[in-house]
């Protein structure tokens, strides 16, 4: 099994949402997070003023898969959260050695 963790626009995750859902993928976990990359923040105005926002609000997506759809499933968010502009985030895909499913105690692909 694989972990796919993909951080992206805000604005971008109900785009990519429907396009899961559309590739079959029912469970996804989402988080707000902050940071920054090559971006290095942004610069504000409010009243007058410049000011520096350094980490910036983006969304976690976290979805295990079985090995053999983690690329589907990586293409699939890429080209829902894609802009083409610096700051659209990364996908990041790492082994899973194991999943239990708590209620049932199911493991493997089908506690998924």
């Amino acid at each position: 099994m694989k972990r796919i963790q993909a951080v992206i626009r805000p604005f971008k995750l109900e785009e990519v949402k429907i396009a899961l859902l559309n590739a079959g993928i029912i469970g996804v976990t989402i988080s707000e997070v902050r940071g920054f990359g090559r971006q290095k923040g942004q610069t504000e105005r409010y009243r007058g003023s410049e000011y520096t926002v350094e980490f910036l609000g983006k969304v976690k997506i976290i979805v295990v898969v079985e090995d053999d759809r983690a690329d589907m499933v990586a293409e699939t968010i890429m080209a829902a959260a894609r802009t083409g502009e610096i700051g659209d985030g990364k996908i990041f895909i790492s082994p899973v050695t194991e999943v239990i499913r708590i209620r049932t105690g199911e493991k493997g692909a089908d506690a998924i």
